[in-house]
């Protein structure tokens, strides 16, 4: 994590703000490099004096719906059938599973998309079902670059205020972080076993 850090300050200190954009764009389509280390790291930078703070978060907000609209072309690309094909082959899903996601997906979207860009662990994955869904662009990019204004905003002028203490807002939001995944893990597992359960009660009803 050392090595990526200062990959990032090396960035957004040679580029400048279009740095933070790169560097908010390729946290978006790779998750495991948590915004809530590039975003306070991005308004420590700005607080030397390398770039000002409205252009770091608007080059932000420009690299989170860059890779957001990747995420989104991914998931036009991937198409419903194929995945509902995919999930039919997988053990304990379903295509109709896949299908009422979706269904889910289109009578909330605006609010997913908002709401997601402001969950850690969603942020990123968001995009995926509004590509499959074929969510209107223009409509995805708007709610996409609204909910990554307010994260994005929130956390830069955070790390902007700590100055050389922007970690801390990586080291609590972390805390938040865990908590997430852990019950989309919960989630996750309560649906397969929901899942396998039905299955098995079919197969005692089949005999």
């Amino acid at each position: 994590m050392a090595t990526v850090t200062e990959w990032i300050v090396w960035v957004m200190r040679t580029l400048g703000a279009p740095g933070v954009g790169l560097a908010t764009a390729v946290e978006t389509v790779f998750p495991p490099l948590p915004s809530e280390a590039v975003l306070p790291l991005a308004g420590f930078t700005a607080s030397q004096g390398h770039y000002g703070l409205v252009a770091a978060v608007t080059w932000a907000t420009a690299g989170s719906v860059a890779g957001a609209l990747l995420l989104y072309v991914v998931g036009a690309a991937w198409g419903v059938e194929r995945v509902c094909r995919t999930a039919d082959r997988l053990p304990l899903l379903h295509a109709r599973d896949v299908r009422r996601s979706v269904e889910w997906f289109g009578r909330h979207g605006r609010a997913a998309i908002f709401f997601g860009r402001l969950v850690p662990g969603v942020r990123s994955l968001i995009s995926i079902p509004a590509g499959i869904e074929r969510m209107p662009v223009a409509q995805f990019l708007l709610y996409t670059a609204a909910g990554s204004l307010v994260w994005n905003g929130l956390l830069i002028a955070a790390g902007y205020q700590l100055a050389s203490q922007w970690h801390v807002v990586e080291r609590r939001l972390g805390g938040v972080s865990q908590v997430v995944y852990v019950l989309l893990a919960l989630v996750v597992a309560g649906f397969l076993a929901r899942r396998w359960w039905h299955r098995r009660s079919a197969v005692r009803e089949a005999r």
